[in-house]
């Protein structure tokens, strides 16, 4: 099965960047694209984030071989029910959501009888919108597909071919288990990230202006992962909210027996949590997940040549 021809519903980050990597790594792959808010497609047809950038969802998927849904996770089902009646029978219905479970059975609702093969690059940036994308996105990063029992081992291959060729590295994995690993890895991260950054900014003894003007490194990264799109990572809260609270849990358990070692004044128990978290940092730098340059070398992220 061949992909030549791609439809991304969303045109954001995750959109935006999925037209400029296939311009850069595909060339031979035509793709269209389509935004709810016709600002965003005027905006997305001068940066050319698609080949053709359409008036409707069903002109973008009328020929499409793929049709990636990249819209909050909220709306996937509104999205796909949009496109349904010019969707073709033979083209696979994808996604770039963070959460996997939820939008699988959305996506199957409102498209029954099509092949429906979840997915999630593992890949972002606090940024959003037309102008936040950029090709080199998804390059030396997971993308987690969650195929239902019953898909077709031609369409997922040929989506496993496709995310390969934007430069990710790609894993197969059941959605529930994605769900609970992303609850872990991302989803509290930013609940944690959002908390801590809206505890600062209320403080009554610490002035707003102290917080910004003597933010340490610490602060500035949680401030980083706070600007993200609330409306994205609302939805998957709220979507995802099973294996969240799981994790939350978790972490407020350990979240109190640091307290105790803190107040008992246990070095030993504090040192050795932090020994053992450095060595994951570590761990994550060396499987080149995130770069030990001074900021992340995440200045470099629009250097060209990067489908691989």
């Amino acid at each position: 099965m061949t992909i030549e021809r791609v439809a991304i519903v969303g045109l954001g980050l995750l959109g935006g960047s999925v037209g400029l990597a296939v311009a850069e790594c595909l060339p031979g792959v035509a793709t269209t694209g389509y935004d709810a808010d016709p600002q965003v497609r005027q905006r997305a047809a001068e940066r050319g984030l698609a080949g053709t950038i359409c008036e409707t969802p069903e002109d973008a998927v009328r020929d499409a071989d793929l049709v990636l849904f990249c819209v909050p996770v909220g709306a996937m089902e509104a999205a796909a029910r949009a496109c349904a009646a010019a969707l073709p029978a033979r083209a696979i219905v994808s996604d770039v959501g963070s959460s996997k479970a939820s939008v699988g059975e959305a996506l199957s609702r409102a498209l029954p009888g099509h092949r429906v093969i979840p997915a999630h690059p593992v890949a972002g940036t606090e940024r959003s919108g037309p102008d936040a994308g950029f090709a080199s996105l998804f390059r030396r990063r997971w993308c987690i597909l969650t195929p239902p029992d019953d898909a077709d081992p031609d369409a997922v291959e040929a989506l496993r071919r496709f995310w390969e060729a934007l430069g990710a590295k790609v894993e197969i994995m059941d959605a529930a288990h994605h769900d609970l690993v992303l609850a872990v890895t991302s989803h509290i991260p930013h609940l944690i990230a959002y908390t801590i950054v809206g505890t600062a900014s209320d403080l009554e003894e610490v002035t707003r202006s102290e917080v910004i003007k003597y933010s340490a490194g610490g602060f500035r990264d949680f401030t980083r992962i706070a600007a993200s799109d609330p409306t994205m990572w609302r939805d998957v809260f709220l979507s995802n909210r099973e294996a969240v609270l799981e994790m939350l849990g978790r972490f407020t358990e350990d979240l109190t027996a640091l307290q105790r070692a803190i107040r008992r004044g246990d070095g030993e128990a504090l040192f050795d949590l932090f020994a053992r978290t450095r060595d994951i940092r570590r761990s994550i730098v060396e499987q080149g997940q995130d770069d030990a340059r001074p900021d992340f070398g995440r200045a470099d992220h629009t250097e060209p040549g990067n489908c691989r």
